[in-house]
This record gives structure tokens, C-alpha cells and sequence, in this order.
């Protein structure tokens, strides 16, 4: 809070800020409304800008181990370049377009782990306030909840939800992070497959969806040598296998998803029996379905998928509420660390008032 120590020190009480969002989940690649409350302070103060600033908890593997933090991954400039009179009162409207590798927070309304917020930065001459930090809800995209839904469907279980640091080879991928969502195997899946690991990167025209299958131990053999035209994708131990596919934002409704996801499992199951660590992309247009090919594998800039991390989901709570994301998806884990983040930024503030 520098600058209301600044303002501190010289005896003047500083204008101050409160970002509102609107109300409701937002979606990836549409515009997050809202308004930005100003209130003068004891002096005019010229307002140099207002910044907004997407951030998001997510968590990091390196050579000590993993840890977590907090990234920006996003900053709009929504107003500026005026004075703010003493005591005056304005709001300033803004309407910025969302990522659309933004995470999903949310689905159907019950809450995922998933930590995003809204940080608004004040500047006033050189000086910057970072103190409203605002809790960011958004929901799936219509493939997205397509996807989930046939998986819930399907018979699988939703496990948990968070963000990884790091970057998915081979993909279009856009922000230093990706959103991983772990599902436990259906029935028919459980004996091959510890679990399944879902991660989807939109774009304007479409998404790809990334899955990859955590083996059972001593299932597949370790280091197995890939097939002709493979890339990347040569088998290690600690390498899971992934297939990858794309689909078109058109269409949505005229598919079959339960037999197309399903279809999808079965060429990551199948595929990797037989190749043991090695995997598979294909493409499934709205239209005409989809193909398989061979791929490569991805992670942490080359490397791998990690375990669950620091956003698990809010699953059932103490009265036996089922998540229930969609037909059947039943939570498997039960942590909540949504509201740590906010609270922990309220304290930071508290501590530099008091400083």
C-alpha cells in the first residue's frame, strides 16, 4: 500500500477505490462489465490512470519442489488523466474482453478451487495503489460444458481443479498457465486408468481439448519406444499419456458428445495399451466427427503433468451436497481455499495502512 503510506506521511487522507463487477459468471473470450467507484479524498488529486488487472493463484513445480503464487495475466487501462476534486464522488464505467484460455471458476453455479480475482491499480502522480482486489467468477463455454457434461454422463467422477504453471507442447496455448481438471475413471475405465486429466485451451475459432490418461502402476511399461511419425513423444518414466483434439465453437447442438468423448477415452486408453507412455492429438470438427494421430507430450515446457495441486475443488460439503456438476459427476475430494486468497490481500492492506 505505498500509496497510502505516502499519503500518511504527508498528513492527507487519499482518494479511494472499489471495483463492482457485474453480477454473474462471465465467459472466456466475452466482456467482463463492471464499474469503478472513486471517492476524493481530503485534497484534489489528479487520477494519471486505472488499471485493471486479471490475476490468478496457481502453482509451480521446480527443483525444490512446488509452490504457489499469484499471476497477472492480463491489464487493461479503463480510465485516466483527469483530477479527482476533494470529497468528489465518480464511477467509470469499463467493458474488457476476457482471455479466452481464461479458467473456468465455476459450473452450474458450485464453485471449482479455482482462485481468479480482479486487482484495480490507481495511479496517482507516480504513485500506486493496488488495494481492491475483487473475486472473479466464470463459467464454462458452451463446448466446455458439452465436454464435462458427457463425462458426468459417461460415468465419470470430478476430483478436483487447479492451475499449473507451465505450458502444454504442440498446443495453441496462449497464457503462461493452463487449467487442469482430474476426473476419476468411469467404471469401465477403472481397471486401466488412475484417473483422467482434462485440460481445454480456447480460441476465437474453437478449442482444443487436451486429455491425458495417469496410468495404473505396472499397467504400461516405462520408456517404451514410440511409432513412426510421433513428435516428441518418446516414452520416460513420469510420462503420462494425452491425446488432443479440437472442436468448433458452431454446431454444438447437433452432436452426439456421449459417443463423442467417449470415443475420445477410448483412443487415449487403447492407444496407450499399446503404445505404453506414448500419445495421441486428433481433431473432431462440429461436423464431421474426428481422427487420431499420433502427438507428443507436454507440461512444464517439455515436461509433465503434476499431481493434484493448490486449487482442489469445493466438492461435497458436511451435509452430503454432491457437487453434481453435470449427470453423474460426483466430487471426490473436499477442500475449499477460494476465499484464503482474498482474505490474505485484505490483511496485506491492513498491514500497510498500519505501516
Amino acid at each position: 500500500m505505498v500509496f497510502k503510506r505516502l499519503l500518511g506521511s504527508l498528513g492527507v487522507g487519499g482518494p479511494t477505490v472499489d471495483t463492482v463487477l457485474e453480477p454473474g459468471a462471465a465467459r472466456p473470450g466475452s466482456a467482463l462489465n463492471g464499474q469503478v467507484h472513486l471517492r476524493g479524498g481530503g485534497a484534489d488529486f489528479d487520477i494519471e490512470h486505472i488499471t485493471l488487472e486479471l490475476v490468478a493463484r496457481v502453482e509451480a513445480e521446480h527443483e525444490e519442489g512446488e509452490s504457489e503464487g499469484v499471476v497477472a495475466f492480463e491489464r487493461f487501462t479503463v480510465g485516466g488523466g483527469f483530477r479527482l476534486a476533494e470529497g468528489e464522488e465518480r464511477s467509470i464505467p469499463f467493458s474488457v474482453p476476457l482471455p479466452w484460455e481464461t479458467p473456468v471458476t465455476e459450473l452450474y453455479g458450485q464453485g471449482l478451487g479455482i482462485v481468479l480475482g480482479v486487482r484495480t491499480e490507481l495511479s496517482v502522480a507516480g504513485a500506486k495503489d493496488k488495494g481492491d482486489l475483487d473475486q472473479l467468477a466464470v463459467g464454462p463455454l458452451p463446448a466446455q460444458e458439452a465436454v464435462l457434461e458427457a463425462l458426468g454422463q459417461l460415468g465419470f467422477g470430478f476430483r478436483s481443479a487447479d492451475l499449473e504453471y507451465g505450458r502444454i507442447g504442440g498446443t495453441g496455448q496462449q497464457l503462461p498457465f493452463y487449467q487442469e481438471i482430474e476426473l476419476t475413471p468411469a467404471p469401465r475405465y477403472a481397471h486401466q486408468v488412475n484417473e483422467i486429466e482434462l485440460t481445454f485451451l480456447s480460441h476465437p475459432g474453437g478449442m482444443e481439448v487436451v486429455l491425458e490418461a495417469d496410468k495404473r502402476g505396472g499397467l504400461f511399461s516405462e520408456g517404451s519406444e514410440g511409432s513412426e511419425g510421433s513428435e516428441g513423444s518418446e516414452g520416460s518414466e513420469g510420462h503420462d499419456s494425452l491425446t488432443r483434439f479440437s472442436v468448433s465453437h458452431d454446431g454444438i447442438g447437433h452432436l452426439d458428445w456421449n459417443t463423442l468423448v467417449d470415443g475420445w477415452i477410448r483412443q487415449l486408453v487403447e492407444h496407450r495399451a499399446t503404445y505404453g507412455s506414448h500419445s495421441a492429438h486428433g481433431h473432431a470438427d462440429a461436423h464431421t466427427g474426428g481422427h487420431g494421430e499420433h502427438g507428443g507430450h507436454y507440461g512444464h515446457d517439455e515436461g509433465h503433468r503434476s499431481g493434484p495441486g493448490m486449487g482442489t475443488a469445493i466438492a461435497a460439503g458436511a451435509a452430503g451436497l454432491a457437487v453434481g456438476v453435470v449427470g453423474g459427476m460426483v466430487a471426490a475430494e473436499v477442500v475449499d481455499e477460494v476465499g484464503d486468497f482474498f482474505e490474505g490481500d485484505e490483511e496485506e492492506e491492513e498491514a500497510g495502512d498500519e505501516s
